[in-house]
């Protein structure tokens, strides 16, 4: 933290929120974490607080991202979410990844046998995904063919505030899977924070994906803790009069005006949509003014603030909805959007 830039991760809140949703979704057996993004922006040290809260399997979008976890957990299952080419099948099985089959014609390319598979189910997000009975099928057959363990069969809800969307998923799965005896599926899981906080548990169904929830991002009608906050330093205060700030001239003062210089910038993940919005200084707002630089911003001061006083570029998860709605995006994309520079501090 040379530059006192640093994101601070309460795993205090974090084991709070985690142990929340197991007790909520207890009547799933199967709790499974999604963790990509680098937790969330969170950091690879969070996992070890979720997975002392309750969660009994992760799931994350990349090999590079299971493997990494693999690493530090020789034990807990791991899904990756995301298409694994065949030449990378073996190093799954040794390190005990589970891979997603999403078609017919990714599961031809592969020439690898005895690997363990969840299959993912397109019901109208069309992302990845089976999205027939008669794909399905042919995928059951070719997995046997190739002596694999078919562990699990899941979808995504991309639309849980949407009850007749996601109901009219529910019977889309159903119907693409009527030939399959799911009772003999070791896990059926259904995703997305919304849907598991906001939808009754399906008989068919026995395991629950979850990620936003945990860092407490997430409107919904459990007690859910702040667990991520971005700070920084003032490094120098000018005096500007009548005279432009930063790149372009785009900000320009108005009488004598006094603009803070803050060590953080686009290429930490505060990017250039976030001129004109407030960060916080000795408990008061204050608006970030000019172009953003590559590592510094400039913030419009007054006279009760002084050099090195600390600067809140992220509160809390009110924060974080109020900067999402400024730049016109979700949540997600504001914590996971911190670059890798920026050091992690864990509170606990």
């Amino acid at each position: 933290m040379y530059r006192h830039t640093y994101a601070v991760i309460d795993l205090k809140n974090l084991a709070f929120n985690v142990k929340q949703l197991t007790n909520f979704l207890q009547d799933y057996k199967y709790q499974i974490a999604v963790v990509k993004a680098d937790v969330y922006g969170h950091g690879q040290r969070a996992i070890d607080t979720i997975i002392q809260n309750g969660v009994n399997y992760l799931a994350c979008a990349t090999l590079e991202e299971a493997l990494k976890i693999r690493k530090k957990d020789k034990i807990i299952p791991i899904l990756c979410l995301g298409i694994i080419p065949d030449k990378y099948i073996k190093k799954c099985i040794n390190s005990r990844i589970t891979i997603t089959i999403s078609s017919l014609k990714q599961l031809e390319s592969i020439n690898t046998k005895y690997f363990t598979c969840h299959i993912k189910i397109n019901t109208g997000m069309n992302r990845l995904g089976i999205s027939s009975r008669d794909e399905l099928n042919e995928v059951f057959n070719l997995l046997e063919k190739k002596q694999a363990n078919i562990e699990g069969l899941y979808t995504h809800m991309y639309n849980s505030d949407n009850n007749s969307v996601t109901n009219k998923q529910i019977a889309t799965f159903e119907e693409i899977c009527k030939d399959i005896d799911l009772t003999k599926i070791k896990i059926v899981h259904f995703g997305a924070s919304g849907y598991a906080l906001n939808y009754p548990k399906l008989s068919f169904v026995n395991g629950i994906r979850y990620g936003i929830a945990m860092y407490g991002i997430f409107p919904n009608k459990i007690d859910l803790k702040s667990t991520f906050s971005l700070k920084s330093t003032i490094i120098q205060i000018n005096e500007v009069e009548d005279a432009p700030v930063g790149y372009n001239g785009l900000y320009k003062t108005t009488g004598k005006e006094k603009i803070a210089v803050v060590p953080i910038g686009y290429a930490d993940g505060i990017l250039r949509a976030n001129t004109g919005r407030n960060v916080f200084i000795n408990g008061k707002k204050y608006p970030i003014v000019g172009n953003i630089c590559m590592d510094m911003l400039f913030v419009k001061v007054d006279d009760s603030v002084n050099l090195y006083d600390e600067v809140i570029i992220i509160n809390d998860n009110e924060n974080i909805f109020e900067i999402a709605e400024f730049l016109n995006t979700i949540p997600y994309e504001i914590i996971c959007s911190i670059g890798k520079r920026v050091p992690k501090v864990y509170k606990s």
